[in-house]
């Protein structure tokens, strides 16, 4: 049996030609938008100078209201009946979900006042769930600074505790970040851990001193003056809470940071950056977490 061959239309090879020059098109204008992309980063990093060492009055005074009200929130939800965790964890799909060992983030940045005065405000919440593991399993590892580094790396570089009065610390971290450029940062906490019961608990954390180092780890490491910064981080707040319940334990963490704000005309290009870090930052520590209390 013989089958003859469609005809070939003129039209078609024209269509032909006319998509693939269409697909050629997209991808340069792709290629385009990212290498531009990376250019407004680089450039976003590479203007000290033009940073203030601090966020205007008007932005802390900003970022200490939220705060104010993130941690009355928080000192509610932690004196409820129903559980010290945020209603994420309630209903059956995403106790399943966190169960399965999938993470839930979510976004909580206001769309009104996240734009500070030459700031910009970054509030996440993410919850996981830990099989097998305990409150008391959660607190021994969080309150080990020392051993951040072996559980946190690579964005722990090193850690350690300054000072402990029973439940309240101060410690030192050098955190590393590295998202197309490497930054490296000293930063101290206040941090303080409450138990509310044997199964339930918070912690919250306060930074109080975030250093840019230039050159980390050589002979000519430094930290950066107020001219030479370049805003990546002014503030960190974090908060856990956690409840031991269903064979593991239920954690929740909430993070609150303050950066530089984006220059005028980059924000399509270093807007998805600048959002990118805390988020994946906050998976990141939540993730290892669960990995730690695994092992």
């Amino acid at each position: 049996m013989r089958f003859n061959a469609l005809p070939w239309k003129p039209g078609r090879r024209k269509v032909l030609f006319m998509t693939q020059r269409k697909q050629l098109e997209a991808r340069r204008f792709l290629a385009g938008r990212v290498l531009w992309g990376l250019v407004a980063l680089l450039v976003f990093a590479a203007a000290p100078g033009q940073v203030p060492a601090e966020p205007a009055p008007a932005a802390i005074a900003a970022f200490n209201s939220y705060i104010g009200a993130v941690e009355s929130r928080l000192a509610e939800q932690h004196r409820s009946q129903n559980g010290v965790l945020a209603p994420v964890t309630s209903g059956p799909e995403n106790e399943m979900r966190l169960r399965r060992g999938e993470l839930i983030v979510e976004k909580l940045t206001p769309s009104a006042g996240a734009e500070l005065p030459g700031a910009m405000l970054h509030h996440w919440r993410g919850t996981a769930f830990a099989p097998g593991a305990t409150a008391a399993d959660f607190e021994r590892l969080m309150k080990d600074f020392n051993a951040y580094p072996q559980h946190f790396s690579p964005q722990v570089v090193q850690a350690k505790t300054l000072t402990q009065q029973g439940d309240r610390f101060q410690a030192s971290i050098r955190v590393r970040q590295r998202h197309v450029i490497t930054v490296v940062m000293d930063t101290n906490y206040d941090i303080t851990f409450e138990r509310l019961d044997a199964r339930h608990g918070y912690s919250i954390s306060r930074s109080t001193r975030i250093a840019e180092i230039d050159s980390p780890g050589t002979s000519r490491e430094r930290v950066l003056n107020s001219k030479e910064e370049h805003g990546f981080l002014w503030r960190l707040n974090t908060y856990w809470s956690y409840e031991e319940r269903d064979g593991g334990l239920y954690m929740q963490i909430e993070s609150v940071s303050l950066t530089r704000s984006i220059p005028t005309g980059l924000g399509w290009a270093v807007g998805p950056f600048v959002e990118s870090v805390p988020r994946e930052s906050l998976e990141f520590t939540l993730r290892s977490t669960c990995d730690a209390l695994r092992r």
